[in-house]
């Protein structure tokens, strides 16, 4: 996450899910946009194979973990240019600029993160629409 805009931050989390993120700061400046869903525009058969369990198209890269699958992003990826075009994962412009946009607070998270907002396209159909965290009881551990 320290490296110079449009590189690659892909990390594992949970114990069990690849997460990606695209660099947006300047280089040794810890700032990024996680990428928390999108269309398969190319490669379906790909996406599918990958992505075996997806009930539908629209599931193939619905949500952060599932994106990376379906683009077959893991740590190996972790640092690439993705402005560079010979790189094997590129950021290009869009085909058709997205229209819609809304800000809500962020999805399932609570503590102090869970007040900033975050933007998002609106009502497409691979964004996870907002749900309130909700608090966890801790038990007593003896």
């Amino acid at each position: 996450m320290f490296l110079a805009a449009g590189h690659a931050y892909v990390y594992f989390t949970y114990g069990m899910h690849w997460c990606a993120n695209v660099v947006t700061g300047p280089e040794d400046s810890a700032s990024a946009v996680l990428l928390r869903a999108g269309d398969v525009v190319e490669g379906l058969e790909i996406a599918r194979g990958r992505r075996a369990t997806a009930r539908s198209d629209r599931d193939l890269a619905r949500g952060p973990a599932r994106l990376t699958v379906a683009l077959g992003l893991t740590g190996d990826d972790d640092g690439l240019d993705l402005l560079d075009p010979a790189s094997p994962v590129r950021l290009e412009l869009a085909r058709q600029p997205l229209q819609v946009h809304a800000v809500t607070l962020r999805t399932g998270v609570a503590g102090p993160g869970g007040a900033t907002p975050w933007r998002y396209v609106a009502d497409h159909p691979t964004v996870s629409p907002y749900r309130s965290a909700t608090p966890r009881n801790r038990r007593d551990v003896q």
